[in-house]
Order: structure tokens, then C-alpha cells, then sequence
């Protein structure tokens, strides 16, 4: 069995809160924002509505260094590794997500809510039938 770390929509805004202060705080004005279809959509359209941010891409081929970029998890860093390689200028780039996997190594580009409690296969509200779906 899979162990795994349900999450509720009362944690997302909480996370969401805590992550939207934390972008504050880098003094930095993103035109839109920037995401990935499976994962992402819901986390950014919070940010952005947090944000004042009225700009959201999916799913883009180049991604603008002042573009925010949001996903749900950072876990492996694949997905960070497969969009930097998109981003104009890595150097500004910002990766916000809303947990990070506790013991990853994490790139400098990267902003989180909250890291997760264990190795457990953290649940979303939006992909809960996913979940039980790839459990069948």
C-alpha cells in the first residue's frame, strides 16, 4: 500500500497564503504566470488571484524569466529541470510551488509553501480521483 498525505482545500489556502507572502517578498513584479496542464492549473489560478495576477500560460514552449511559474509539488525536480531548460534567463527565474519533498536538494530558482511531512505520495483535492484511479 502506498502511504500517502491527503490534503484538504482549507490546507491549500492556508499554503496559499503563506507561498503568496513569501513571492511578496522577493520585490518582484511578474507579468503572468506560467504553469503545466496536470499539476499546476489550480495552484496558479490561487496565486493569481492572490497575486492581482490576470495573465496565466499553460503548457508554453518558452517560458519569460518575468512570467512566475507554479506547480503543486516539487518532488523529484524533474518537471523544474524539463521547464528551466525553456526559461529565457535562469538567473531570474522564479519556481514557486506549494510543497517541496523534505530531503530533495532544492534549486535556488525555488519558492514553497510548506515542505511535505514524509515520502508520502501527497493527495490534492483536484487529483484525488487520479490518485484512486492509479490505485485500481
Amino acid at each position: 500500500m502506498i502511504e500517502m498525505q491527503e490534503v484538504n482545500w482549507n490546507d491549500i489556502e492556508e499554503i496559499i497564503k503563506k507561498l503568496s507572502k513569501r513571492i511578496l517578498e522577493l520585490n518582484r513584479n511578474f507579468s503572468s504566470i506560467s504553469t503545466v496542464s496536470r499539476g499546476g492549473l489550480i495552484p496558479s489560478r490561487l496565486i493569481a488571484d492572490a497575486l492581482n495576477i490576470k495573465k496565466i500560460h499553460v503548457d508554453q514552449n518558452k517560458i519569460s524569466s518575468d512570467s512566475l511559474f507554479v506547480d503543486d509539488i516539487f518532488d523529484s525536480g524533474k518537471t523544474f529541470n524539463n521547464i528551466f531548460l525553456n526559461v529565457d534567463d535562469g538567473s531570474k527565474f522564479i519556481f514557486a510551488t506549494l510543497y517541496a519533498r523534505r530531503g530533495m536538494t532544492y534549486p535556488e530558482q525555488l519558492i514553497y509553501g510548506e515542505k511535505t511531512f514524509d515520502d508520502s505520495y501527497v493527495v490534492f483535492p483536484w487529483d484525488r480521483l487520479e490518485f484512486k484511479n492509479n490505485m485500481k
